[in-house]
């Protein structure tokens, strides 16, 4: 890492790009970079001083990162093509090009890793852990896959420390192309290993192969802590510990909803912390905090900073996000992309408004994805009264023949249920028995849909 003094990103703008283009930036070195379109994200790379393009072109690279290659770090995400001119143009000229994941992996190997792996629940979590330890006080840095409400960003900085070693770094450990394998952490988590991303893997024991490799490169000295019903204990070194809701060496006790709060007791081998009234709904995010708590009592953190750093975590956007909340209309946003996701989102809805008819919105994303989990789909979305779906959102994909959001509709069997544009949204929401409560879900760019569909709610109650 000494030799650079530039650093250049294809496909800045990634959630996860922008958080290690930060850390440079703030760490001395000048940042600069191209992605595809203009977001909040690469507004916020701007306003820091990181140049960003946003047209496909050569020139636009700094002309003092085009003339020192020796000098200049690429960092790349697999999203961009191949065929891109810039990463023509820069392999062709020998400069040094670098995965983000590959990146991310030396970075984290001079601190002490926290990494949170899994097919659903590793962002939630890892943010958890991040915001408790920060809380606290401990000196950490934390590279994430959402926007915390706590911080407005998904990068957290460390203070300067002459023993990095000392630093924890607290890492969202992505299976998306396997990105995870970078990393060898002291400590880490797997939430969940179900099949997900089978246009990457093929099919679900790929998948699994894949997180056993990931276990087996944690620090025999570590911990792995492991979501009770998982079968990856025998192919890591470091010692296990296993978390659930309901089982485990970490795991709840009296757990309540409270004035639409969820409140528990977190037992762990040395006792328990009581009464952690979480800001943050799901049952799901209850698992998670079970897990990000059994990682900082591991650390050394008291059951007093555990509550505390628990009871003060607000979230990641897009993840069971509350947009409206009013006795008249709810509006809730979430990112849930697997049926997995979607089945633990609306059950928690669904305890938290028992009296209330449920109208959810799914845009699905990915087309591969849409075809190999239509059923689960929608037997999941069918925990809702009504549903909508939206057009499949592609991201990177281009269309396969005969997969629609139809292939999801034709087995949900909720009371009502149909196929819908973004410009009939507003529409649907006016017509919701009153009090409402509406969700949207998907990892696609439904959430710009956000304020107009509380604007209509609001004018209709």
């Amino acid at each position: 890492m000494d030799q650079f003094k530039y650093v250049y990103f294809l496909g800045i703008g990634g959630i996860g790009m922008s958080a290690l283009a930060r850390w440079f930036r703030v760490n001395g070195y000048e940042v600069a970079g191209y992605d595809k379109t203009p977001t909040a994200l690469t507004d916020v790379l701007q306003a820091e001083g990181m140049a960003v393009h946003f047209t496909e072109d050569v020139d636009q690279i700094p002309a003092h990162f085009r003339a020192h290659p020796a000098q200049t770090l690429v960092v790349y995400t697999p999203a961009v093509p191949k065929h891109h001119a810039e990463y023509v143009y820069l392999t062709e000229n020998n400069f040094t090009i670098q995965k983000r994941s590959q990146v991310l992996g030396l970075l984290a190997g001079r601190m002490k890793t926290v990494a949170v792996a899994g097919t659903h629940g590793k962002t939630t979590t890892s943010s958890m852990v991040a915001h408790i330890l920060r809380n606290a006080g401990v000196n950490c840095a934390a590279f994430l896959g959402g926007i915390t409400q706590n911080y407005g960003t998904n990068f957290l900085l460390n203070e300067p420390a002459e023993d990095l070693s000392k630093v924890v770094c607290v890492v969202e450990a992505d299976e998306f192309d396997r990105s995870f394998l970078t990393l060898y952490p002291q400590l880490a988590i797997v939430t969940s290993t179900d099949a997900d991303h089978l246009d990457i893997y093929g099919d679900k024991d790929a998948v699994l192969h894949s997180f056993g490799a990931f276990v087996s490169q944690i620090d025999a000295g570590g911990v792995f802590f492991q979501k009770e019903g998982l079968s990856l204990a025998g192919q890591t070194k470091a010692e296990v510990r296993g978390y659930s809701l309901h089982g485990g060496l970490y795991h709840s006790e009296n757990l309540r909803i409270e004035k639409a709060r969820f409140v528990f007791d977190l037992v762990y081998p040395g006792g328990v912390v009581p009464d952690i009234r979480m800001m943050v709904p799901g049952f799901h995010n209850i698992e998670n905090a079970i897990a990000a708590g059994a990682v900082a009592l591991t650390l050394g953190l008291s059951p007093e900073a555990i509550r505390d750093g628990l009871s003060t975590y607000r979230g990641v956007k897009r993840r069971f996000e509350y947009i409206l909340d009013t006795e008249e209309a709810i509006l809730i946003d979430d990112y849930a992309h697997h049926p997995e996701e979607v089945k633990a989102f609306l059950s928690s809805v669904k305890a938290l408004y028992p009296d209330r008819e449920i109208t959810a919105i799914f845009q699905p994303h990915l087309f591969t994805r849409t075809r190999d989990f239509a059923d689960e789909f929608a037997e999941s979305l069918s925990l809702a009264d009504h549903v909508h779906l939206l057009d499949i959102y592609p991201a990177r994909e281009l269309p396969i023949e005969g997969v629609t959001s139809e292939l999801i509709l034709r087995n949900v069997q909720s009371k009502t249920a149909n196929l819908c544009t973004k410009a009939e949204l507003a529409g649907v929401v006016r017509e919701t028995k009153s009090p409402a409560v509406v969700v949207t879900i998907g990892a696609g760019d439904i959430d710009q849909m956000l304020p107009v569909l509380k604007d209509s709610l609001l004018a209709s109650k």
